[in-house]
């Protein structure tokens, strides 16, 4: 017999990856059109109303890729240290 060994593939470190890597991204546009991405990433995640993130660079594409409950549990995750 020959030994099947199994591969788990973690997914959520996938999505967190790609989380950061979209936010970041969001972020540096919204710098670069001299708003406060806080307050205008806040706005987004609280209202769903995505004019509040610039067209700039995709942005606004960008983050529309992410589900915003998904985005508000890595944010917390990170806040509160946890994996």
């Amino acid at each position: 017999m020959s030994k099947d060994n199994t591969i788990q593939f973690d997914i959520s470190e996938s999505k967190k990856a790609l989380t950061r890597e979209i936010l970041t991204e969001v972020y540096d546009s919204l710098i670069k059109k001299g708003y406060n991405p806080v307050n205008q990433l806040v706005g987004y995640l609280i209202s769903g109303d995505p004019t509040y993130i610039t067209n700039y660079n995709g942005a606004r594409s960008l983050v529309r890729k992410l589900e915003r409950d998904e985005i508000l549990e890595e944010v917390l995750k990170a806040y509160l240290g946890i994996k």
